[in-house]
Parts: structure tokens; C-alpha cells; sequence
């Protein structure tokens, strides 16, 4: 099924991440895939992919300083340098991972490296500033006032725009907003991933600042890319590590599609179109703004995608559709290491 999507009610072609921050197109792109976590990409598909994001209204795009160890910002660079006042680049700091070993990380957030990443990334992406940056990850070793503080005065000096915070808690965000106003927080969110609901999406609300779901589709998984990860992906695809994708639990998570596979013949559409439109639909559940960012590396999926903000999912179809989160079997993510 190729699946355009049912047209519902006309949404709005922008939406504002946070109080005073900036308006993007309501269905970003995460850019992470184009070069890291996903095995061999092909760099002109890539750039293609960017071109025809920004033509179909997308204006959100998404990397990180750990992205390919900065690969990815500077596949970015010249697409940003072509269309720099048309888009609104994010970027992340915080995380440095072993690239033999993906498992093992370290993350920072004192002043001095959260200087040092800014340099870093202003230089990859070839720009003045950033619109919307992230910390990646919290630092516990580090209060988080001093962190978005660190942050604050990358603002101050026009190196920065807007703030953001990635995969934090309810009380973290309100930590934050305290110190400075918060744009956007970046979680993982989709039918799979609900852990947000209960704290972070009241706290974001609450402080003014939208949801940026990274994930929306599963990695893929949602929308019946892939079966089984160990079996089917390249050796260093990211998705072979992750518990809920492989083995047993892969197994018994493909039987929660069939109702995914059930709306999707009602709407005529793909999978992966369906489980975008319900994270579309948080916006309307929890009445705040909600951007999405599926990655891609290919411009069809690009196409298939944007195509899911046209659909309007019924009572019924969520009936069906918002269960599924307590059945997932497994982790988001293998227990990470952090070498001294």
C-alpha cells in the first residue's frame, strides 16, 4: 500500500515551538540516519531528501555534535548555507559516545564544555548561530541550572536563538524554565513510547514549550520497515542493540500491529502514515504544540510521511490505537555504560 492518507480538517501549515519561539512547519525531519546509527547511506540520496523535505514544508531539521561524530552537521552545511533564512536548524550537545562501541558513553553539561560544543557545531554547520539548541543529555554530576545557564549566555551573545532540552524529567523542565525560557523538549514519543505523558508533557505545558517527538515511527519498526533487527539489518545498524527489536520481543511487539495494519486499511494508507497521525494527534489530546521528527534517508519516505499530517484519525481508531504502549515488550535502549 503506497497510502496518501484520509484529508481531514485543514491544520495549520506552522506551529510555534514555545512561547516566542520559532514557527515551523508541523512535521519536522531528523537527520541523525543520513549519516550515523542506521549502517551505509548514500550521501547524495541524503541531500536530495533535505531538498525535498524543505519543498514539501519542512523546516525543522534535526542533528547532533554525536551524530557521526560530527559528520552530520557537516552534511548539513551546505543545504543550511542555501537556504539558511527558510529553515530552523537544531542541534545537540552533551552526549560523546565510543564509536567501537555504542554502548559506552559519557555526557557532560559543565560551562566549559557546552562552550566548547557551540564552537564546535557553529563550525561544522558553516553558520553564525543556531536556531534551537539541545542539551542531549543531563549531566548528573552537574545541577541543571548551571547547564541552561552555560546555555543562556550562548543566547546572550547571539551564538544560540531559542533553547531545548532532550529526554529529561518533569521536574528538570521546570528547573529549566526557570532559568530561561524553553523552546522545545525532544523526547522519544509514539505508539510504542508513551513514559512522557504523566510528567514531561504537563511540565512542558505548563512552562510554554512544545514536544518534539524523535522515534515517532519506532525506528522504523511501526511502520513494518523491518521484523526482526539482529536478523535483518546491516552489522552496524544501532536498531540491532536495542531490546525491544530483536529476538523474542521483536517477535511478540509484531503482533501489536495488527491493529496499526487494521486503521491503515480503513485510511487507506501505510503504516507508518497512522502511527505519525496519532502523534500528530497528541497536540489535540494534551493541548500543546507537537512537531514530529521521522528520520529518513530516501525522499519517498519524505513524501509518504508529510502525507500523514492530512489524516484525521477517528475515536474509534484511537480506541484501537492507544493501548498498544502498555503490550510493547522490552527496553527503549540497552543499559548504557559510562567509562570514568
Amino acid at each position: 500500500m503506497n497510502g496518501i492518507g484520509t484529508t481531514g480538517a485543514p491544520r495549520p501549515a506552522t506551529v510555534r515551538l514555545g512561547r516566542g519561539g520559532p514557527a515551523v512547519g508541523i512535521q519536522g525531519l531528523g537527520c541523525m540516519g543520513m549519516s550515523f546509527a542506521y549502517g551505509p547511506t548514500d550521501i547524495s540520496e541524503a541531500r536530495a531528501t533535505l531538498a525535498h523535505a524543505l519543498d514539501r514544508g519542512v523546516t525543522l531539521f534535526d542533528t547532533a555534535d554525536v551524530y557521526g561524530a560530527g559528520a552530520n552537521e557537516e552534511l548539513l552545511a551546505p543545504f543550511l548555507a542555501a537556504h539558511r533564512d527558510d529553515v530552523v536548524i537544531a542541534t545537540k550537545f552533551g552526549i560523546s559516545m565510543d564509536r567501537r562501541d555504542p554502548t559506552r558513553r559519557t555526557v557532560r553539561g559543565d560551562r566549559t564544555y557546552v562552550r566548547s560544543c557551540i564552537e564546535g557545531s557553529l563550525r561544522r554547520l558553516n553558520t553564525d548561530h543556531v536556531d534551537l539548541y539541545y542539551m542531549h543529555r543531563r549531566d548528573p554530576a552537574v545541577p541543571i541550572e548551571e547547564t541552561v545557564g552555560a546555555m543562556a549566555e550562548l543566547v546572550t551573545e547571539g551564538k544560540v536563538t531559542h533553547l531545548g532540552l532532550s529526554e529529561v524529567t518533569a521536574a528538570e523542565v521546570r528547573a529549566a524554565a526557570a532559568v530561561h525560557p524553553i523552546a522545545a523538549i525532544q523526547c522519544e514519543w509514539s505508539l510504542f513510547s508513551r513514559g512522557v505523558e504523566d510528567g514531561v508533557v504537563p511540565a512542558a505545558r505548563e512552562s510554554g514549550a512544545a514536544l518534539v517527538p524523535y522515534s515517532p515511527l519506532g525506528r522504523g519498526f511501526l511502520a513494518g520497515l523491518f521484523r526482526d533487527a539482529e536478523e535483518e539489518l546491516h552489522p552496524a545498524d544501532l536498531r540491532r542493540i536495542l531490546p525491544r527489536y530483536t529476538g523474542e520481543a521483536a517477535r511478540s511487539n509484531q503482533a501489536l500491529l495488527s491493529p496499526l495494519r487494521h486503521v491503515a486499511r480503513r485510511h487507506s494508507a501505510t503504516l507508518g502514515q497512522i502511527a505519525l497521525a496519532w502523534v500528530h494527534h497528541r497536540a489535540t489530546a494534551h493541548s500543546l504544540p507537537v512537531v514530529p521528527i521521522p528520520g529518513t534517508r530516501r525522499p519517498q519516505r519524505v513524501a509518504e510521511n508529510t502525507a500523514a499530517t492530512r489524516i484525521t484519525l477517528t475515536p474509534d481508531d484511537l480506541c484501537l490505537l492507544d493501548p498498544l504502549a502498555a503490550q510493547v515488550v522490552g527496553a527503549r535502549y540497552p543499559e548504557m555504560t559510562t567509562p570514568s
